[in-house]
């Protein structure tokens, strides 16, 4: 961990209190901060408590108080936490610095940050990357958006490690001087308007990832949507993939090629799908540039077959197959899934609704039989399935709607859970979403 000074005696408010508020106070007292935990929900962890109290942490539950603002040098926030909240919008008036976790695993990694964002794609890309580097004879550290705080892996890592770091649009929009070594962009579509308000907003803030990024840095970018960049500041080197077309990075419809290298054939990738070939190549020209050996990388692709909630196929049961999809929280990703199939699928679907509309899926639906719905979007899904002519269920939850699958669908069908909404009407995450509806699995006979 770097001796970095710019927290010393400051004081800091911390607001929200998850994984990444834990890891932030964790940090901040490390480097002498005066911390201040404030946070909407009544602290009932009383280990944590001690522990803070310990350290001098004033706790403040229940509410975020104005006054807090009044002796404030910087603000560290949970990203999901908007900036429209009042005390937000009264510390952005004041011009408190209001930063996220990760800008402060920044300030203190000594190991080299290899970002990686994007609408769909990236937890596959980071999962994908962290092998390709662990095979090569590296020592990465995931960390970010996937679970671990970015600031719990900075603090841990040394120079001869690589933090690869999911992160999300909530995550960089509280970045100042982020700079990674290496970005990736894996694509960017709508999504998150509740939380940025646009489209546009949520595309200022992926872009924030190359922000600070210079002439020794390496941009990786989808060719598909170069035109995201016209107009852009770059000073970093860039580097495209395409599924199609030639690029740095590309596929000829038999074999993935780097730099004009052919790597390996198509046919004997384990993870299949044109969205996953995208990631994939995305993938290589990270693993190129830090110099893992083709070896490794063909180790990799022919046995990495994906990440729990992406598609995962949980078995057969009556001749009828099981996918959970739960990390499918918008149109595009579920797309994806309902192009994977041409046999008869349930498709189960719903969740928080963030006023995205489901025209986009229409052209995806030619072989769902039926649709099962759950949650504040079910009655956009009434709607779709009706306007198409498809047969429609409404149910409960994901755990409810596997048994209803289950008691309509034949032999050879396909009961396919992928949501196209976020779980926070119901769930506090995806993996549990996912969870729930494995459980349900778990219990058909």
């Amino acid at each position: 961990m770097k001796d970095y000074k710019g927290f010393e005696n400051k004081s800091v408010v911390v607001l929200g209190y998850g994984k990444s508020g834990k890891s932030a106070v964790n940090a901040l007292v490390t480097l002498g901060a005066n911390v201040t935990l404030t946070t909407n929900e009544v602290f009932s962890d009383e280990e944590s408590e001690q522990k803070m109290n310990g350290w001098g942490v004033e706790i403040v539950d229940g509410h975020h108080p104005i006054h807090l603002l009044n002796d404030a040098d910087f603000i560290v926030k949970n990203p999901g936490i908007p900036y429209s909240i009042p005390f937000l919008v009264e510390a952005t008036e004041r011009n408190i610095p209001i930063v996220t976790e990760v800008e402060i695993a920044h300030l203190l990694s000594e190991a080299p940050i290899y970002a990686l964002t994007g609408t769909n794609g990236k937890t596959t890309c980071t999962h994908l990357l962290g092998e390709m580097l662990e095979n090569g004879g590296s020592h990465p550290i995931l960390c970010g958006n996937i679970g671990y705080p970015a600031t719990d892996a900075a603090m841990e890592a040394t120079p001869d490690d690589t933090l690869v770091m999911e992160l999300s649009s909530f995550q960089l929009l509280g970045t100042e001087t982020f700079r990674p070594n290496i970005a990736v962009i894996t694509n960017i579509y709508e999504a998150h308007l509740d939380y940025h308000g646009s489209k546009e907003e949520y595309k200022k803030a992926k872009l924030r990832i190359f922000e600070n990024m210079t002439a020794d840095d390496l941009l990786i970018f989808n060719n598909n949507q170069k035109e995201l960049l016209e107009g852009q500041d770059i000073s970093c080197q860039v580097q495209y993939f395409d599924i199609k077309n030639k690029a740095d990075a590309y596929s000829d419809g038999e074999y993935l090629i780097v730099h004009d290298e052919k790597i390996m054939p198509i046919d004997e990738l384990v993870l299949k799908g044109n969205h996953n070939i995208e990631n994939i190549l995305a993938t290589l020209l990270v693993a190129k540039a830090h110099g893992v050996s083709d070896e490794a990388i063909i180790k990799t692709l022919q046995s990495f077959g994906g990440i729990p909630h992406r598609l995962e196929r949980l078995g057969t049961v009556n001749d009828v197959t099981y996918y959970n999809d739960s990390k499918a929280t918008n149109n595009l990703a579920t797309s994806f899934g309902l192009q994977s199939f041409t046999t008869p699928v349930i498709w189960i679907a719903g969740g928080l609704d963030r006023g995205q509309s489901l025209e986009d899926l229409k052209p995806f639906t030619a072989h769902v039989k039926e649709i099962i719905t759950f949650g504040e979007t079910q009655r956009k899904f009434v709607e779709l399935a009706n306007e198409l002519g498809i047969q429609v269920e409404t149910t409960i939850n994901p755990n409810s709607a596997i048994a209803l699958a289950q008691a309509h669908a034949v032999a050879g069908d396909t009961v396919l859970f992928s949501p196209a909404c976020a779980s926070w009407d119901q769930y506090k995450d995806y993996e549990r979403r996912g969870d729930h509806f494995k459980e349900g699995f778990s219990q058909l006979k």
